[in-house]
């Protein structure tokens, strides 16, 4: 497993910066100007909360040309915003998870030694019993990670299983998640990939931040080559073991 971070900011493509210079330059003008800004870290991130941007990425969704990266973040960043999660590394990172699970093999859990992934809570939480520090660290951050995803995604799908099978509430995701991003937060590994404050703050407003992408959940679309599609997504979860 691979540690996720907060990195779409610095992964956007050249149609990314072609489709912000086309949707802001009637505000900014020249596009020479615009892309200066765009080089700049601090006037990038400015640039990038601009509600225009949304705006188009919503309106012209079905013929979008833009990564996945770019994608996720903007819509993240603004939903996250309206909820008072203003930290743009959470919002980036939540972003990254998206774009990471978004294809279906980046939502496994594989450990060294076993041949088929880890695909039930309870087999995840079993294996940190008895694996490394390190993939402990890994499993650790993928529990928080899926948890979020799921809860923040499919919350409905959650609360029917639910109701219909006895199967995990809501409730059940926030703790577990909650949890294990709380104790992803004191590894070293957390501090070595500049991860401690986003954990913590995961953990510590992990219902506020469900809800948040609870918002989001109708928007997710299948962009460009991305897949598998939602509902691939849905059967994998929540048929095969999720």
């Amino acid at each position: 497993m691979n540690v996720i971070q907060p990195n779409c900011r610095v992964q956007f493509t050249a149609q990314d910066i072609d489709f912000i210079l086309n949707v802001l330059r009637p505000k900014v003008g020249a596009a020479d100007a615009l892309v200066q800004l765009l080089a700049d870290e601090e006037s990038r991130d400015l640039v990038l909360d601009d509600e225009d941007l949304l705006r188009a990425v919503l309106e012209n969704r079905n013929c979008l040309r833009i990564s996945v990266h770019f994608y996720f973040y903007i819509l993240v960043r603004q939903v996250f915003r309206r909820s008072d999660i203003l930290e743009r590394g959470v919002a980036d990172y939540v972003a990254e998870v998206l774009a990471e699970f978004s294809r279906l093999e980046r939502t496994e859990c594989r450990v060294k030694g076993q041949p088929q992934p880890l695909e039930y809570f309870f087999e995840m939480l079993g294996a940190l019993q008895t694996v490394d520090d390190t993939t402990r660290f890994h499993i650790r951050a993928h529990i928080g990670n899926w948890s979020l995803f799921l809860s923040g995604i499919f919350p409905d799908h959650i609360r029917l299983r639910a109701e219909m099978h006895g199967a995990p509430d809501l409730k059940y995701y926030e703790e577990l998640g909650r949890s294990n991003y709380r104790v992803a937060s004191d590894h070293r590994l957390a501090r070595k990939y500049d991860l401690e404050g986003i954990f913590t703050t995961l953990a510590e407003r992990f219902k506020t931040t469900r809800l948040a992408l609870n918002d989001l959940g109708e928007r997710l679309l299948t962009l460009g080559d991305v897949e598998p599609p939602v509902n691939a997504l849905l059967k994998k979860t929540f048929e095969a073991g999720g």
